[in-house]
């Protein structure tokens, strides 16, 4: 056989083989594959950069400088400039600046803290056609077992994507000033050093947390992070934006030690002193008084607001955050051992 037949067989056979391995090959991504690239697609231009810098002292010159202090992740809320991050974040900042995807960097203003839900607003002044916002999930639609995704700079890497799933809800994480932050999302995508304030989605796209923190002893993502939850971020984030702080109502009153409470066999609240003109004065508690002996006799202590048990000080913030100024609220007290009731309408609190 000639050497030109040899080489049209050939030729024949390689072509057979590549038409066989390419019918037989599978399509390159499965649903869950094509979904996930789909999300980081589209989410990847709301992502920013975070960088911390704050202000220390030249060891050599003493001359006071500006250095960096860290580094996180932060999403685009609106078209108008305003990005959400982590209140840990730029906490003790004195300059922070924004890195968009196009790689543009920015000089954010802060516009409100919330260190009880670790969370913060800035502004920048970029143009609009940079700033794409995410869409709003509903957080209390979750279940365990659904899908997430998470978008950070973990370790300064920027845009990377990790996925897993819902592995737990309703858990309570410390928030950067010790208050108590519930309702928390747990995941098991891996959240790193830098993922904080980063956005959390669902298989749809839409933001359902921001992530917050990891559990592990080596500090690297062992399969526990934590997001809050978009529910919160909803009424969290317009508050500062108008008020640069959660506004919480006040009842008028400053609270004594829990201590006082738990010598006396109950779990509440002890009210150390009531102010003047304030709701609680108009309701007729009762703080701290002195006996004839000179010895402190404690006074009224909350136990409940509306049914809500108030056992500390941080429950009983708490339960005030989900009120306004101006709502009727009925708390449960205990005086000289009995339990009463009183109803008071909230105010504003001090500017």
């Amino acid at each position: 056989m000639s050497k030109t037949w040899l080489s049209r067989l050939s030729g024949l056979a390689l072509g057979m083989t590549v038409a066989l391995a390419e019918a037989a090959a599978p399509e390159f991504a499965t649903d869950d594959e094509r979904n996930s690239m789909q999300i980081f697609e589209h989410a990847r231009p709301s992502v920013v950069f975070v960088t911390n810098e704050q202000l220390a002292r030249d060891p050599r010159s003493w001359d006071i400088m500006s250095v960096p202090a860290g580094s996180g992740t932060g999403f685009v809320w609106s078209k108008d400039g305003y990005i959400v991050t982590n209140y840990h974040v730029v906490e003790g900042a004195n300059k922070v600046m924004i890195t968009l995807q196009d790689q543009s960097t920015w000089p954010a203003k802060v516009v409100g803290l919330a260190p009880e839900r670790d969370l913060a607003v800035l502004k920048i002044t970029a143009p609009n056609e940079k700033l794409i916002a995410l869409n709003l999930g509903d957080s209390s639609q979750l279940t365990v077992g659904r899908k997430v995704l998470a978008i950070g700079n973990p370790f300064g890497l920027d845009a990377t994507l990790t996925t897993g799933v819902v592995s737990a809800l309703g858990r309570e994480i410390e928030s950067p000033n010790q208050r108590k932050i519930a309702n928390v999302i747990q995941t098991d995508a891996a959240i790193n050093p830098g993922n904080s304030g980063g956005p959390l989605l669902n298989s749809q796209g839409q933001l359902i947390g921001v992530n917050t923190m990891i559990y592990s002893p080596s500090g690297a993502s062992a399969g526990i992070g934590f997001a809050i939850p978009v529910n919160t971020v909803k009424d969290v984030v317009p508050q500062l934006i108008k008020n640069g702080r959660i506004i919480r109502p006040v009842m008028g009153f400053e609270s004594a030690p829990e201590q006082w409470a738990l010598q006396s066999g109950i779990e509440g609240l002890p009210i150390l002193r009531v102010f003047n003109n304030s709701p609680a004065q108009q309701a007729g508690l009762r703080g701290v008084s002195r006996n004839n002996w000179g010895q402190l006799v404690l006074g009224d202590v909350v136990v409940a607001i509306d049914g809500k048990l108030t056992p500390n000080n941080d429950a009983y913030m708490s339960i005030l955050e989900t009120h306004k100024p101006g709502d009727q609220v009925e708390i449960q007290l205990v005086r000289d051992g009995q339990v009463i009731k009183r109803t008071l309408t909230l105010a504003a609190p001090p500017k």
